[in-house]
């Protein structure tokens, strides 16, 4: 079985974002005072291959724990969908 993870990574809401604040002062500097807490963080495609859809679950779990994110300062959520080609 093959899937594709789709997977965010954003920094804590407890922390700064000091991408977000400067994008956010940015908007607001050239009129777009509606919008506010902006965040920035990362998105990323994986396409694995495994025999089921818990497996990819643990794999992508671990890869998003020790590659993609640093735990102290991000978070990370994903979606996995099965892929027929």
């Amino acid at each position: 079985m093959k899937f594709l993870a789709e997977i965010n990574v954003m920094p804590l809401k407890a922390l700064l974002d000091p991408q977000g604040k400067a994008v956010n002062a940015t908007l607001h500097g050239i009129g777009y005072k509606e919008v506010n807490n902006v965040r920035i963080g990362k998105h990323i495609n994986l396409e694995i291959e495994a025999p089921s859809r818990e497996v990819v679950m643990e794999k992508v779990t671990e890869i998003c724990s020790k590659v993609l994110s640093n735990p102290v300062m991000e978070g990370y959520d994903f979606k996995l969908t099965e892929v027929t080609d």
